[in-house]
């Protein structure tokens, strides 16, 4: 009996596949396509978090990243010949291995580079007459017995350092070499001999048999301790005086440390390991901190002193790098978690309206089926192996695909996306087509809103969703949307509940301004006007489902984009204020001036429409602040944002002069978008007239000045006194302004150039796009010690860090992709009326309706509907971004690891072509699709949409 049943179910799967073809190969691809996405996501983002850990820790310092265990010599209680033993070259690689293997996953080491040795801890003084003293203090040297020298190294000239005999703490001889960098600034030459004291006094006399190259410079060889590959000019602490001196590394050869624990230099035993982060994955943070916390102070610590001995100790930088990269992770999630929960419920959606469409279309069949006898179970059971067939092995492949396209990510995240698509197809569309059949049905009812008017039973359950949605909205209001380094469910379902909201309220209001609107139409001459708004009116095809599915793409396509203009504008600002303008050309040192002809040969080249000089010193105290002053008159140029000029009075305690010639400097501001600067009241009249050439000015002139809002503040309205290196004057704020071109956010003063004492200017703005090569080339005729910065290279210094680019490409894929469904939206909301308009069509040019005429009245039809979708996807778009924009931060997004950018936050503005643009595109596609309709059945014949007993 089974076999039979089985023998006659295949026929009818495979009947309904031949006869449907169309239908099922697009539900195959729609499925397809939405499991590609949703196992795409969760492995993009375990991508880009991999790819970002890893470059973290690659690009670190390697100082902070490299493992290293160190303990003190050992103990003078120990006899000397096993004090020498622990120095030398076996027992140290002996435990280095120990340390290797020991090491608890997912924790792994570079095996290429680990060193060990000993070193000291404390530089000694090296008195040799021939080294250098560049403030008469003789230089420090460290010296280190390090492993692998020949392996990481080239020898440039002389020969490698050796041990001639084996080395004990007795030895006064031993051999050494230094870097090129080191004989440079040393001058040190092969042959050189350096004496370093025992701790009683004994010299030891060290040989520089060769100097070496560094293989790889960067390589944690040498970066762990970058003195052992460059030498450094020092601030000698110890000294009542501010001098310099030179500090270095000798590096001695290998077995050499034996010599070393003679010293009173604190020679230090050490094992530097560093970490191959390419086995890490994103998820590995957590358990990469924990690991690390145990070594440093936990039960890891006991193993590594069972290991290395009783005093080691354990000591990195990795933790801070993976605890910044977790903050930055937290930061990130929340705003990629508003896309995915925005898509993913549009992707829901239309996977729903899809089965909705596929059962308005087989209505009439199974409710056949379902008169003669054919039981619930039984249609659905054969619904659900029909859909199976179709949708499985679609969510396969677009889980296979999404496989091959994302690598080295997890894979159960991603398989049960996929798996949940065709679980969701494969429940939905049985379901939603037997439920209409619990009761039959009967022939030829109408289906729109004139008769199908809403249950009780769903007024109740749209209720209770509206009330459930405006109260999650309206808690999200009062608590805030800032998540604390987390991601929240109910912000990210921002705009899935502003969406539902809009959705349920306008599918009610939808049909009541259509019907007025009929009134005035019908009087008109002509039936287009009142048959297209009639049947707007009436039309199902304006459901909650298209609707909600329209919003939801739409307010998710506006986040996105808002998203990624946010972050262009917050590098384009962020790039403006560390310049200043397109190009800025500036002295080495803060009081270097500019010659006249660099200014002129500068401001005649191609592409530079403006040039602005500016004179600007730094650090210039402010007078103590004025009690009860409120600053400059409240018609101020401009109010304060940002940090450091919006701080307090008390704050501005030294703030940077800027003299500025008014005219050029307002029009830099002009063009450079910067907040618009009162030119006209730096007018120098009277007594802050410019002053001759080479003469002083009394210290009662006064000059009008614009300042910052807490310069402002902590001034007065009166004159007040300062001195400066370019003259000695009093000020008296006439205006503020948040922020100028030629000093980043901070406390500022700007004055007439002409009315001071010393008019060259420091710095030379300039707008304009002129070629990068001729202008530092006409910089360099003046001197080398200009710089010049471009406002496009310090943009271009923004580049996406791993995790940046994986966020921002989601961030386009969801903008992708809500365009996308918004546009599927549209045309299944038509499809599901199609055979209905060409019915009527049909009957319509029987009564004398033209071609014109027939497609005027399905775009008018098409119209209201599209606009209320796009109207209700602007204000759901705009109402998504105004709540959310409280909580988060695009800093992490836009500028996150860059040194010396603008840090400040950056708010999530609301960016009118991410709204504009795909609520148009869905009326321009509802359009175009009702006037394709209108013109293909216009090609067809009446006899078919005519047929007598037809229900259509």
């Amino acid at each position: 009996m089974r076999h039979n049943d089985r023998a006659a179910s295949a026929p009818w799967i495979r009947t309904r596949l031949r006869t449907a073809p169309g239908a099922a190969t697009a539900l195959a691809v729609l499925v397809l396509v939405t499991a590609f996405l949703a196992a795409a996501f969760p492995r993009a983002v375990d991508a880009y978090e991999t790819k970002g850990l890893r470059h973290d820790i690659l690009t670190a310092d390697a100082g902070r990243s490299t493992l290293e265990v160190a303990r003190p010599q050992p103990g003078l209680e120990l006899p000397q010949a096993q004090r020498d033993a622990e120095a030398r070259s076996p027992e140290l690689a002996r435990i280095g291995s120990g340390l290797l293997k020991a090491l608890p996953a997912p924790l792994r080491a570079d095996t290429s580079s680990v060193a060990y040795g000993v070193r000291t801890s404390k530089p000694a003084v090296a008195n040799e007459p021939w080294l250098p003293r560049p403030e008469a203090v003789p230089p420090q040297l460290s010296y280190v017995a390090q492993s692998g020298l020949k392996e990481h190294a080239t020898l440039a000239s002389g020969a490698w350092p050796t041990t001639p005999r084996e080395v004990t703490s007795d030895s006064r001889e031993v051999q050494g070499a230094v870097t090129e960098e080191t004989a440079a600034e040393l001058k040190v030459k092969a042959g050189a001999t350096i004496t370093l004291l025992t701790a009683a006094q004994e010299p030891i006399t060290v040989t520089i048999t060769g100097i070496v190259a560094p293989r790889d410079p960067r390589d944690s060889y040498w970066s762990a301790d970058p003195l052992l590959r460059t030498p450094s000019l020092v601030l000698d602490t110890a000294s009542p005086f501010p001098v310099h001196y030179w500090t270095g590394t000798v590096l001695l050869a290998e077995d050499s440390g034996p010599a070393l624990l003679s010293t009173a230099a604190e020679p230090v035993l050490f094992w530097r390991i560093p970490p191959d982060p390419a086995g890490l994955t994103g998820p590995d943070d957590a358990r990469l901190t924990s690991v690390i916390a145990s070594l440093e102070s936990g039960p890891g610590l006991l193993k590594v002193r069972e290991i290395a001995g009783d005093t080691a100790v354990f000591a990195t930088g990795l933790g801070h790098i993976v605890e910044a990269n977790a903050r930055m992770r937290d930061a990130i999630s929340p705003v990629i978690a508003v896309a995915a929960l925005g898509i993913g419920s549009v992707a829901a959606v239309v996977l729903l309206m899809t089965g909705a469409l596929i059962a308005g279309r087989r209505k009439a069949e199974l409710a056949l089926m379902r008169s003669r006898g054919g039981s619930l179970r039984g249609i659905g059971g054969r619904l659900l192996a029909e859909t199976a067939v179709t949708v499985l092995p679609a969510s396969a492949l677009g889980l296979l695909l999404a496989t091959l396209a994302v690598g080295e990510a997890r894979w159960w995240p991603g398989a049960l996306a996929a798996a949940g698509v065709g679980l969701l197809v494969c429940v939905a569309l049985p379901l939603r087509t037997t439920l209409q059949h619990i009761r039959p049905t009967l022939h030829g009812a109408r289906e729109d809103m004139v008769s199908a008017r809403p249950s009780r039973r769903r007024t109740v359950a749209e209720l209770t969703l509206l009330v459930l949605a405006v109260g999650a909205v309206a808690a999200l209001r009062r608590r805030g949307t800032s998540t604390e380094g987390g991601t929240d469910l109910l912000v990210s379902a921002a705009p899935v509940l502003v969406a539902l909201i809009a959705a349920l309220v306008l599918v009610r209001l939808y049909p009541l301004p259509l019907r007025l609107a009929t009134r005035p139409v019908a009087r008109l001459r002509g039936a287009i006007g009142f048959l297209s708004l009639a049947r707007a009116g009436r039309s199902s095809a304006g459901g909650a489902l298209p609707l909600l599915a329209l919003l939801l793409a739409l307010a998710t396509a506006a986040f996105g984009g808002s998203v990624i203009a946010g972050i262009g504008d917050a590098r384009d600002d962020a790039a403006l204020a560390s310049v200043g303008a397109d190009a800025r050309i500036s002295g080495a040192s803060e009081r270097a001036t500019l010659p006249d002809g660099l200014v002129r040969t500068v401001r005649d080249l191609d592409g530079v429409r403006g040039a602005a000089p500016v004179r600007v010193e730094y650090s210039v105290n402010m007078p103590e602040s004025v009690a009860g002053d409120g600053g400059a008159d409240g018609d101020d140029a401009g109010t304060s944002t940002g940090t450091g000029s919006g701080g307090s009075a008390d704050d501005a305690k030294v703030a940077a002069l800027v003299g500025v010639d008014p005219a050029s400097y307002a029009e830099l501001a002009r063009a450079t978008g910067l907040p618009a600067f009162p030119a006209a009241r730096l007018k120098a009249t009277g007594s802050s007239a410019p002053l001759p050439e080479g003469a002083k000015a009394g210290p009662d002139r006064v000059l009008p000045a614009i300042a910052s809002p807490a310069v402002a503040a902590r001034l007065g309205k009166e004159p007040r006194a300062i001195e400066t290196l370019s003259g000695d004057f009093e000020v008296q704020v006439v205006g503020t302004v948040p922020r100028v071109a030629s000093v980043s956010p901070t406390d500022f003063l700007v004055v007439n150039s002409a009315a001071l004492e010393q008019k060259a200017p420091t710095t030379l703005l300039l707008t304009g796009a002129p070629d990068p090569g001729k202008l530092r080339a006409a910089v360099e005729g003046s001197g080398k010690e200009y710089a010049v910065q471009l406002r496009s290279e310090e943009r271009a210094r923004y580049v996406n860090t791993p995790m940046q680019a994986g966020a921002e490409r989601i961030y386009l894929a969801a903008v992708a992709a809500g365009a996308g469904y918004a546009l599927l939206a549209v045309l299944l909301s038509l499809l599901q009326t199609a055979p209905e308009r060409k019915t009527l069509l049909a009957r319509l040019r029987t009564m004398g309706l033209t071609t014109g005429q027939g497609r005027k009245l399905l775009a008018f039809e098409a119209t209201p509907q599209a606009l209320l979708a796009a109207g209700g996807g602007l204000f759901t778009g705009w109402a998504t971004i105004v709540l959310l924009s409280p909580g988060i931060d695009l800093v992490p997004l836009a500028l996150a690891g860059v040194a010396g950018s603008d840090t400040s936050p950056v708010l999530l503005r609301t960016d009118l072509w991410s709204l504009a643009l795909p609520a148009a595109g869905v009326v321009a596609l509802a359009a175009a699709v009702a006037g394709g309709q209108a013109w293909w059945a216009s090609r067809r014949g009446s006899i078919t949409e005519l047929r007598a007993g037809d229900s259509r």
